[in-house]
């Protein structure tokens, strides 16, 4: 839990919830705040399987996958290809294309490009390439007088990608079975605040949406969770523009390590199917394994 990533804050949080749901259901837990001298610490720990709870660069980019492939430590969601593929956001388009899964432009360019002009036509999203929990957004609107100015901490290359207007859904994976649809309804944009903070958004579940779109976004994220290769839980995000009815269905990216917190998604869809989550967390632990 932790780390050095980002969402660093949000994987504490993370840790917290799901360390707490272990040891109600009978587990001991030990939690690391991943360091650099995170593998010593593993070696003196010796446990017997790696809960892995890290969002972000470092923890859900295949890295610690790897340091854990190498340690023969069961660990548990994606492995090291997986979680690296669904990290590169660019990357990752290209399978969902391979897939047939609906996507829309996108290009990566420098920043001091990006701050020139505009290197696609408005609208348009700026955001780092391998991030997620929307650190580092930018929105471009249609008419926009010019190009973003990007900050100096975000990485040197961006994703530029074509705006898609509509509603926010998404859909968990967990194992061979996708649970549900969630509408997540904002006064604003899909934030980092309005995903973490209190209050942040609702999350109507099951989606009040029509039973085609409720079908393929289930369809389409069971397709992206197996054209990545992931394993254990992930969850894929959607935007749903619908006065194209099934058309303005878009998939924009699919997480291998998804939030575990009081606000998260995930475990509201296992609720919604009658698993609480202590369970749900039981399940990933007894997932984990080595050369995933």
């Amino acid at each position: 839990m932790g780390g050095p990533s980002a969402e660093r804050e949000v994987s504490l949080s993370t840790g917290r919830e799901c360390a707490a749901a272990l040891r109600a259901t009978g587990y001991d837990v030990v939690e690391l705040d991943a360091g650099p001298d995170l593998c010593a610490r593993l070696i003196e720990t010796s446990p017997d399987i790696v809960f892995n709870a890290l969002h972000g660069r470092w923890g859900e980019d295949g890295c610690v996958q790897g340091m854990l492939e190498w340690m023969r430590l069961p660990y548990t969601h994606s492995g090291v290809l997986a979680s690296a593929l669904a990290m590169d956001k660019e990357r990752s388009k290209a399978a969902y294309r391979s897939a047939g899964l609906p996507v829309v432009e996108s290009r990566l360019a420098c920043k001091a490009e990006i701050s020139a002009r505009h290197v696609i036509e408005p609208p348009y999203v700026v955001k780092p390439n391998n991030e997620g929990s929307s650190v580092g957004i930018y929105i471009v609107h249609e008419g926009a007088n010019g190009p973003p100015q990007i900050a100096e901490d975000l990485p040197d290359v961006l994703m530029v990608e074509t705006f898609v207007p509509g509603r926010e859904l998404t859909t968990t994976v967990m194992g061979d079975r996708a649970l549900g649809v969630t509408d997540i309804l904002t006064d604003g944009w899909y934030d980092y605040e309005a995903k973490y903070a209190p209050g942040g958004s609702r999350h109507v579940i099951p989606a009040e949406i029509p039973d085609e779109i409720t079908e393929a976004c289930l369809d389409y994220a069971l397709r992206a969770h197996r054209v990545l290769g992931c394993r254990g839980v992930s969850r894929t995000d959607f935007r749903w523009d619908e006065t194209r009815g099934l058309d303005g269905l878009i998939l924009l990216e699919t997480n291998t390590q998804p939030g575990m917190t009081p606000t998260s998604l995930v475990p509201e869809q296992a609720a919604h199917i009658g698993m609480d989550f202590p369970t749900l967390c039981r399940w990933i632990a007894e997932d984990a394994s080595c050369d995933r």
